[in-house]
């Protein structure tokens, strides 16, 4: 009992999921998964299916369970009881506040609320790697400290 990660091919538990994934949607989670990972230098997770009382705890541990918990971000989602928790390491919770990790988990709420659990996690992945960002910042060229002016 794995959650799915970006890192080397989604492997997505789709015998835990209502309505097993199609292998289009499997493909489409696959990818997001990758490009959030690579993009970010986050390692982005997935957790589809039940999660025992208390739920938050549960996605910490499965966060915990990840090959660089650090650096992880998992969104867990069990549709049936109709939770979402995004859990975030020491590393990625810098770069995701929880303002940020909010927004997303509203937009996922509205997919999750029509049905879409597909697009909900798609979409906030996206969401979460825009607002991480880049994996190193300063290979895009962006001075460290602002320009010095001397004399005038």
């Amino acid at each position: 009992e794995r959650p799915t990660s970006g890192e080397g091919g989604a492997e997505v538990a789709a015998r835990r999921v209502p309505g097993p994934f199609t292998p289009r949607q499997l493909s489409r989670l696959d990818e997001a998964l990758t490009l959030s990972s690579r993009e970010t230098g986050l390692d982005f997770s997935v957790w589809v299916g039940e999660l025992d009382e208390p739920t938050r705890e549960h996605a910490e541990r499965l966060h915990a369970g990840l090959p660089r918990p650090a650096d992880g971000v998992l969104l867990a989602v069990s549709p049936g009881q109709r939770v979402l928790h995004i859990v975030t390491g020491e590393h990625s919770s810098r770069r995701l506040p929880d303002r940020s990790a909010a927004l997303a988990a509203l937009s996922m709420r509205a997919s999750l609320s029509v049905g879409d659990l597909v697009g909900a996690l798609v979409n906030g992945l996206r969401m979460l790697s825009d607002q991480a960002g880049r994996a190193n910042p300063r290979a895009a060229g962006t001075p460290l400290a602002p320009p010095h002016h001397h004399g005038g």
